[in-house]
């Protein structure tokens, strides 16, 4: 049954990874885009040859270059990764089964989301973090918490402030030696060890030195405004560049890049753009974390509620999780949102255009708000931070 049911659940990926792919490729026809399978090399600031996937070769001559190439896993020193029994976020979509223990380097976005997912699906997941948090560097810290006390209540196991010495394959499995921050070593043996650390820009092999584009240590290309590298005729955006690498962070830059190209003016508010974390509960955020807004000696304001306390959430009978709000203690502008709930992917997104048009708690507060739904917490939460007190806990 459970082999069934994860060909199933394989299928499912495989025909939506399909779906979607398939579709980029209408667009390109739909709009006259010519595409080229294969690796391409800039070789002047006009001109990319391209290594075809067939082995054949295509030289383009171009007015302009885009570099939107993304990123890649970044490897952990010293192991050896085969997709198999030790895997990054590529092979951890395509085990061939369940494992019965999953070990994860890392407990940032990419480790509790894949981490969750084998959770649910029956594996005993234990999650190994040098930070003092899940969710990553940025993630507000009183939100990384309500989200690992849901992900605990699942069965995941956290081992925070501790780093990983070492890993190797044995008889019984994948073998870490952990050491926290007291010096005290562990060691845990699980069927899967996956590394999962983060992700760097994939700025290798493209030809960069050859014409001599600006490349900064951690591999990232610095841009202008306008997304032009020191190279004013090549552009870079997405993960290549600062900031998060976010798949809706890439596709702005990429159609406000292209608006500057053809004389638009160029504009993206970064504290805008949200992230999402896809576990359940789900988190997502806009704008600044209360570390951050502290750090930055903002007077601020917190308003929070619980999704206990809401309706839709009671009805559901899913309760795990919370509404953040920060706003300016002086004038009452929201600062950052922040959301732990099962939608809170779909929630995050009336924050976003409600900070891109500079409202305040009070503007949320005083929409009305269909009911029962779970954006009522939203603004329940941003009652509470312009009056003091939601109304409906």
């Amino acid at each position: 049954k459970q082999w069934y049911q994860r060909r199933v659940r394989v299928k499912a990926k495989n025909d939506s990874v399909s779906a979607l792919t398939g579709g980029i490729a209408g667009l390109f026809k739909k709009n006259g885009i010519t595409s080229v399978h294969g690796h391409g090399t800039i070789v002047t600031p006009n001109q990319v040859i391209v290594k075809n996937n067939d082995g054949g070769r295509t030289t383009i001559n171009t007015k302009n270059i885009l570099i939107a190439t993304g990123s890649e896993v970044t490897p952990f020193p010293g192991i050896e990764v085969d997709e198999e029994t030790i895997v990054s976020s590529t092979g951890a979509l395509s085990l061939k089964s369940v494992p019965k223990s999953l070990t994860l380097i890392g407990a940032g976005v990419i480790g509790v989301e894949l981490g969750s997912v084998w959770q649910r699906l029956g594996a005993k997941v234990t999650a190994i973090e040098f930070l003092g948090n899940i969710g990553g560097m940025g993630i507000d810290l009183e939100v990384a918490k309500s989200l690992q006390r849901s992900l605990q209540k699942q069965g995941m196991k956290f081992k925070l402030n501790t780093k990983v010495m070492s890993a190797e394959r044995t008889a019984d499995g994948i073998k870490v030696i952990a050491e926290n921050k007291k010096g005290k070593q562990e060691e845990i043996t699980s069927d899967v060890l996956l590394v999962c650390i983060g992700r760097r820009p994939f700025t290798d092999n493209l030809g960069l030195d050859n014409i001599g584009v600006a490349v900064d240590k951690r591999g990232k290309i610095p841009v202008n405004e306008r997304f032009q590298t020191n190279i004013k005729n090549i552009y870079a955006i997405g993960d290549v560049i600062d900031g998060p690498m976010l798949a809706h962070k890439a596709e702005d830059e990429g159609i406000i890049c292209v608006e500057g190209m053809v004389g638009g003016v160029p504009h993206i508010n970064y504290d805008c753009v949200p992230s999402v974390v896809y576990t359940h509960p789900e988190v997502a955020w806009v704008g600044k974390s209360e570390e951050a807004v502290k750090e930055a000696g903002i007077p601020y304001k917190v308003g929070t509620f619980p999704m206990a306390a809401n309706s839709r959430s009671k009805t559901n009978q899913d309760t795990d999780g919370i509404v953040k709000v920060i706003a300016h203690k002086e004038t009452d502008r929201l600062l950052g949102i922040h959301i732990v709930c099962s939608v809170a992917g779909e929630l995050i997104n009336e924050a976003a255009l409600a900070m891109e048009y500079g409202a305040s708690a009070e503007d949320i507060a005083r929409v009305c708000h269909a009911h029962p739904t779970v954006s009522e917490a939203l603004k329940e939460a941003c009652v509470a931070a312009y009056a003091g007190k939601a109304i409906n806990f």
